[in-house]
């Protein structure tokens, strides 16, 4: 995916709470004359995250924050967008599980001496995954559930509804929102410990902080799924 974003801060620039809202698009032809309002879904919908109370207390954050806010320009730059979801991440023990950095087989690292990342849920797309499907088959290998659950590929976000078939032992079907943005390999794995969202801010100003006294603040950052992205790419694909 040869898109140039913003990847949020996780570590330094974490939000007291997170607002992750999967936004319907529907429409109604206004209300009966008894009153009853019927409404159409026209659309598969979009993702709405707030990041709200972020800290900013240290020399480094503000500078990271800066960094951000400039490259961003307003609403023009992209981010990929935490969403975090461990209230209801299917982790395998029943209880929150974290994720670890470990090294190759081999027992080696990567050439500049860091480890990698390792999630540990362990979620595959158990078959292809075409764009705009709103039906997918998951294959749990390291997991508790495949219903209700928030995972991420290449920074597109979804959420599973109820299982609503069983093709083998650990393989379901069940219902996303938004509809498959960019198609999925099937045996792809799936970022369901960390999942990320591909959006751009609210607002042009909606990066601004105050400074007081103290040079403690916090500030609220909303943003809006980017789909004019995947939009662009499903066209060049075509």
């Amino acid at each position: 995916m040869a898109v140039d974003f913003i990847q949020w801060p996780t570590k330094l620039l974490r939000p007291a709470t997170t607002l992750v809202s999967p936004v319907g698009f529907t429409r109604s032809g206004g209300r009966s004359l008894g009153g009853i309002e019927r409404t159409t879904r026209t659309d598969r919908g979009f993702w709405r995250i707030s990041l709200n109370d972020v800290s900013v207390w240290s020399p480094a954050m503000r500078r990271t924050w800066n960094a951000i806010r400039t490259k961003a320009g307003g609403r023009a730059g992209t981010f990929a967008v935490p969403a975090w979801s461990f209230d209801s991440a299917p982790y395998a023990s029943g209880q929150r599980e974290r994720s670890i950095l470990t090294t190759h087989a081999d027992g080696t690292t990567f050439d500049d001496g860091t480890s990698y990342y390792q999630g540990s849920i362990d979620i595959q797309m158990a078959t292809f995954a075409p764009l705009g499907a709103a039906v997918v088959t998951l294959r749990l290998v390291h997991a508790s559930t495949a219903a209700g659950i928030r995972f991420s590929y290449q920074h597109a976000l979804y959420e599973t509804g109820p299982i609503i078939g069983q093709p083998t032992e650990t393989t379901f079907q069940v219902p996303v929102f938004p509809a498959i943005r960019q198609a999925i390999p099937a045996g792809a794995t799936l970022e369901c410990d960390n999942p990320t969202c591909l959006a751009h801010l609210v607002d042009d100003r909606g990066m601004d902080i105050s400074l007081n006294n103290t040079e403690i603040d916090t500030a609220s950052v909303e943003f809006v799924e980017a789909v004019d992205v995947w939009n662009d790419l499903a066209i060049e694909a075509a």
